[in-house]
């Protein structure tokens, strides 16, 4: 399958360039292809919106404050057809990997912190310069997998925005984590210097904050967790933080 100008310019060029005309105008993407170097047939494609991606898109934006952006390979006509349908507004389309990359990386030069979401080949660039990167596993490229730093297994579009919530209650739990231990630890160092700490007691308190931290951690591993999570991803949630941006389907 081809674009060749030098195909299209043979005396069939002139039906070929309606054809394509036309089915980028109905926005969709037209591939030539080519026979002993002849046009023979223009082949119109059209992506399918994933099931559950209007959700993901609506929640990311809820979650993040900032509305996600779409970066696409496809032509202008075919990314804005996409991009209506799930509510996107900032399209930018007709990028090679490398266009998607920079676009990621000035991203990050103006202080955005951004998640990438894809699953193709070209996607790959994208998912390595940004700060975090998910691929879907099922349809998903393998350099897009070894690339991405978290793997949608079942291709889910619903547990995006959830995993963005538990992994900002992770961090929540991680300074909660920290403060336990610090409060611990201060408290019984400050009793030793002004006084005398015995020290069955400092043992125990110095385990004891140990215990109290892992015990803390475990809580993100309840089931409960991953359904609030799910549930934070799907209700109403003020923006909040450095907004992220990222790809979408």
């Amino acid at each position: 399958a081809s674009t060749d100008p030098a195909a299209l310019a043979a005396p069939a060029g002139s039906r070929v360039r309606t054809e394509v005309a036309r089915a980028e105008e109905a926005g969709r993407t037209a591939v030539v292809v080519l026979v002993d170097g002849a046009p023979v047939a223009v082949l119109a494609l059209a992506d399918r919106l994933r099931a559950g991606a209007v959700g993901a898109v609506t929640a990311l934006g809820r979650l993040t404050g900032t509305a996600p952006t779409l970066l696409t390979g496809d032509n202008e006509r075919a990314a804005g057809r996409i991009a209506e349908e799930t509510g996107i507004v900032d399209v930018r389309a007709g990028l090679l990997p490398e266009d998607k990359a920079a676009a990621v990386r000035a991203w990050e030069a103006a202080g955005y912190r951004t998640l990438v979401v894809g699953d193709g080949v070209n996607d790959a660039p994208a998912l390595a310069a940004a700060h975090s990167g998910i691929a879907l596993g099922r349809v998903g490229s393998d350099l897009a997998l070894e690339t991405a730093d978290a793997v949608v297994v079942r291709d889910e579009l619903a547990t995006v925005p959830a995993v963005v919530a538990l992994s900002r209650r992770a961090r929540r739990l991680v300074v909660q984590n920290l403060v336990i231990a610090s409060l611990c630890i201060g408290a019984l160092v400050v009793w030793d210097l002004a006084g005398q700490l015995p020290l069955p007691l400092g043992v125990a308190g110095h385990e004891g904050s140990t215990v109290l931290v892992g015990l803390n951690g475990l809580r993100l591993l309840r089931d409960a967790a991953w359904h609030r999570a799910v549930a934070a991803g799907q209700g109403p949630v003020r923006g909040g933080g450095q907004p992220s941006r990222g790809e979408t389907w």
